[in-house]
């Protein structure tokens, strides 16, 4: 006999005698697969989809691996409690079965609780908005090999923005162990080797105790400045065998590292160059760890009477502050003689010009013998292969440091060297930065109100007013990139606190929008806070499954689709070559625009059963339908709002 044959008939008969056993109970005595095996009379070798089925059916309890002692996850779901891990976000996955059962069923789906997820992407998204707003890490439980490479673009856009993030993955590394099939052909040698580039740490323990060590020293390294993924393979055979009651295994106890300030020294002539110039200007973009971030800047800024720029990696200063100079930034800048950089990930972009043209001229924004200094962390890490980390800029005086820990040093050392005269000067430069910032923004009021008010499709400008007419009283939070709106909210509503706003993806990749907004609404919801997403088309329909998540976790959560019928990013750039090389640019949309057929988004999401208005085309109508749905979302619904729009 065929050997093959024989085992799979030994598998087959194994699957029989437990159909066999349950007939008693009123089960079918003869399942499909028996009936095909005794077609025409004569046994058939089961085919590969037979076999798969009888490998997915529930194993007997009286096999229980638990016997005679405790599964190994029920220990790495001690491990996570132990971490803080409030939520695990998954798409469910045969190697990860045993630590997806023990949250299930040893924690209750408590502390942990599963976050369900339509696609590994999703939940990397989700994990990247949340620990923007919580301030910690969430856990995500994904496949070895096929889940991971699904993981990868959120991930890297974690890592590019640097934030914190627990991925673990299952993996089956010992092949005495595996399951013949699919298990083995998703098993690795190497498995996190596809994601080392763009994350900070990554361990395959080959044990329950340096699971345990590897978790929590994984946590730690994570929630160290600079921020960034982490990621742990945890075997398959690991989390699903026993260990007995005789066997000590102990959870590490986490020690969080105090974030690395500035060095004394140079933090002292920092001081001093900020004092001596003229016209200093401060640009940040990553600033705000915690909420201390923005009320230490503010202090900084006034005490020095510094212009200040923000490139909206985090909400740092502001919008309404007279110092905050952002919408002038280029005069600012070309005007300083003092420029200091926080967290900024790309200060030769704020010091240089480059023309995407096929000239690429480049040249300078600042004045000959301004001075240059940066504080950051990215000088305390950096990796060699993605080159996130922009153009080299050469400066006066180089930090490595965190900024937000630095700042009370630098405060104090300005305190300590600031004289009358210099008080003096400072009065006078923040009068002119204000009256500047005054008309800046009167300016822009009377464009938002008279560009394009009635025009349909509807303006960036106008959607921005109406939707601050709608959320202005309430305690709210923008959790989506304002860029694609012509940074309208920033420059027509009120940001004053640090959780009102978080930022973009960070390597802006595609399909980041909808699961970050549903990860920063879970942090929010404890608090109660109304939180908007202006979400791009294209972007969610990297992850339509998104809509589903938010419903099934009943996420309240208003998102008002930029719906601009393209990717318009790619339809500027395709016109741009075109006009370069002077054919026209009456062909760009081929290959850019989302249309014939157009999306229906409301349609969309309520076949996920979320609640929808739209598609919204008339100006007219937009504030109205706006307030029914904030009205819906303040009760605990997601809502999604389709508004047909204006590209930028």
């Amino acid at each position: 006999m065929n050997e093959k044959i024989a085992v799979n008939r030994r598998l087959f008969l194994k699957g029989a005698t437990v159909a066999g056993a349950a007939a008693g109970s009123g089960a079918a005595l003869v399942p499909t697969e028996t009936k095909a095996l005794t077609a025409a009379g004569k046994a058939m070798p089961p085919s590969a989809e037979m076999m798969r089925a009888e490998l997915e059916k529930p194993t007997p309890i009286a096999a229980s691996s638990s016997e005679g002692g405790r599964p190994g996850s029920d220990f790495m779901v001690d491990v996570l409690r132990a971490l803080d891990i409030e939520y695990v976000a998954t798409n469910p996955a045969s190697s990860c079965r045993g630590l997806h059962e023990s949250i299930n069923n040893y924690a209750m789906n408590q502390k942990p609780e599963l976050l369900t997820v339509m696609h590994e992407e999703i939940g990397g998204a989700m994990a990247h908005g949340y620990a923007k707003v919580s301030g910690k890490p969430m856990g995500l439980l994904f496949h070895g090999t096929v889940g991971m490479q699904h993981a990868t673009m959120s991930l890297y856009n974690a890592w590019c923005d640097r934030v914190p993030m627990f991925v673990m993955s299952g993996n089956h590394l010992d092949a005495a162990h595996r399951i013949p099939g699919v298990a083995t052909t998703h098993a690795a040698q190497d498995p996190l080797a596809i994601v080392r580039d763009f994350t900070k740490w990554d361990d395959q323990p080959a044990s329950l105790q340096a699971a345990a060590e590897a978790m929590t020293r994984a946590y730690k390294i994570s929630m160290t400045p600079p921020y960034a993924p982490v990621a742990i393979s945890l075997d398959a055979h690991l989390q699903e065998m026993s260990y007995g009651e005789g066997e000590k295994l102990r959870i590490p106890k986490l020690s969080k590292t105090a974030p690395p300030a500035g060095d004394s020294e140079a933090v002292r002539d920092l001081a001093k160059m900020l004092l001596e110039a003229q016209n200093p200007v401060i640009v940040v973009d990553r600033l705000t760890r915690t909420p201390r971030g923005m009320p230490l800047l503010v202090e900084l800024a006034e005490l020095v009477g510094a212009a200040v720029v923000d490139q909206y990696g985090r909400q740092n200063f502001p919008s309404r502050h007279p110092l905050n100079q952002t919408d002038r930034a280029r005069p600012v800048v070309a005007a300083a003689d003092f420029v200091l950089g926080l967290e900024v990930s790309d200060f030769w972009g704020i010091v240089n010009s480059f023309n995407d043209n096929p000239s690429q001229k480049q040249g300078t924004r600042i004045k000959e013998g301004t001075k240059l200094a940066t504080i950051t962390t990215r000088d305390l890490y950096i990796r060699a292969n993605y080159q996130d980390f922009q153009r080299y800029q050469g400066v006066d005086l180089s930090i490595a440091a965190d900024s937000e820990a630095t700042l009370p040093l630098l405060i104090e050392a300005v305190r300590s060297a600031l004289t009358d005269s210099h008080k003096t000067a400072i009065g006078k430069r923040r009068e002119a930065l204000a009256k500047a910032f005054d008309q800046s923004r009167n300016r822009l009021i009377s464009e938002a109100a008279t560009l394009g008010w009635d025009e349909t499709p509807i303006s960036t400008a106008r959607l921005s007013a109406e939707l601050w007419a709608a959320i202005k009283d309430h305690d709210w939070a923008l959790v989506s990139r304002d860029a694609r709106l012509s940074n309208w909210p920033h420059r027509l509503w009120n940001f004053d606190k640090s959780y009102q706003f978080i930022g973009d993806s960070g390597g802006a990749g595609q399909g980041y929008g909808m699961g970050a907004a549903l990860g920063a609404a879970l942090a929010h919801r404890e608090h109660g806070r109304l939180v908007v997403n202006v979400q791009g088309d294209g972007d969610l329909m990297y992850g339509p499954g998104a809509l589903w998540t938010a419903v099934h976790h009943k996420i309240p959560l208003l998102t008002i689709m930029h719906n601009n019928k393209g990717y318009h990013q790619e339809v500027m750039h395709v016109q741009r070559m075109g006009n370069w090389r002077n054919r026209g640019i009456e062909r760009a949309s081929i290959g850019t625009k989302i249309q014939n057929p157009d999306v229906d988004f409301a349609t969309l999401a309520k076949s996920m059963g979320m609640a929808s208005f739209g598609p919204v085309t008339d100006p007219n109508e937009l504030g109205s339908v706006l307030k029914r749905a904030v009205a819906m979302v303040k009760a605990g619904e997601p809502v999604l709002v389709d508004v047909v729009m204006q590209p930028r």
